[in-house]
């Protein structure tokens, strides 16, 4: 199998476990924990959605994979009792995906006109949009694997929309079908799969390296710009 793009190889590492992954999973914690009595600390989610949007237009879901704080939370901490069951296929269909997004945004919006004119009412929306969802997260994390959210996040199905096709990751030669790199994926994606075609397409690739890491022959890289 060969592949007229150029590629290079990325150096070997643990992204999961990068230092400013735990530092971000514990500011999402602390916005959780003490949110509701600092509502100004609930601002922090608009940012967070804001950063993950844009970044889709220009890579795609990296911010899922690298800058999110929750998809931190879910790769640090929660990684050591979360489950390892396959997420349903009906959780990553793409209209149940626009759903969700347009049910929470609208409730967003709602909860926030009822008092539009108080910072302090809008942090508290935000606080409480960020802990429900992220104790759905915990659960179905728990029932099948740690990002269970994120193949349905409102603003990871945004990124994917928007740029989800870039920065396809090649796959070389020396791959040997081990298939490791499909366990390592915190996505759960098949990237074994595209073997032959050598690349992987799939628009809910977030760039974590984690597949990389963890591939024994080295046959992953990103493509030479």
């Amino acid at each position: 199998m060969e592949t007229s793009v150029k590629s290079f190889s990325l150096p070997r590492a643990q992204p999961l476990r990068a230092p400013h992954r735990w530092l971000l999973a514990l500011i999402m914690i602390t916005i959780i924990t003490v949110g509701w009595s600092y509502p100004l600390l609930g601002f922090g989610v608009p940012v967070a959605m804001v950063v993950g949007m844009a970044g889709g237009f220009f890579r795609g879901r990296y911010v899922c994979g690298n800058i999110c704080p929750r998809g931190s939370f879910f790769d640090t901490f929660f990684r050591f009792v979360s489950g390892s069951r396959p997420v349903p296929p009906h959780l990553q269909n793409i209209r149940f995906r626009w759903l969700v997004m347009g049910f929470l945004m609208t409730m967003m919006v709602f909860q926030i006109s009822r008092n539009p004119g108080d910072p302090m009412h809008w942090g508290r929306v935000f606080w409480f949009m960020c802990a429900a969802t992220t104790a759905l997260g915990v659960v179905l994390g728990l029932i099948y694997r740690a990002r269970t959210w994120c193949t349905f996040c409102p603003v990871g199905t945004m990124a994917n929309a928007v740029g989800g096709g870039k920065e396809q990751m090649l796959i070389s030669d020396a791959c040997r079908n081990c298939k490791i790199c499909d366990k390592s994926c915190p996505m759960g994606l098949e990237i074994s799969d595209y073997r032959e075609t050598g690349l992987i397409p799939h628009r809910d690739c977030i760039k974590c390296e984690s597949c990389h890491a963890a591939c024994p022959s080295n046959a992953l890289s990103w493509p030479q710009n």
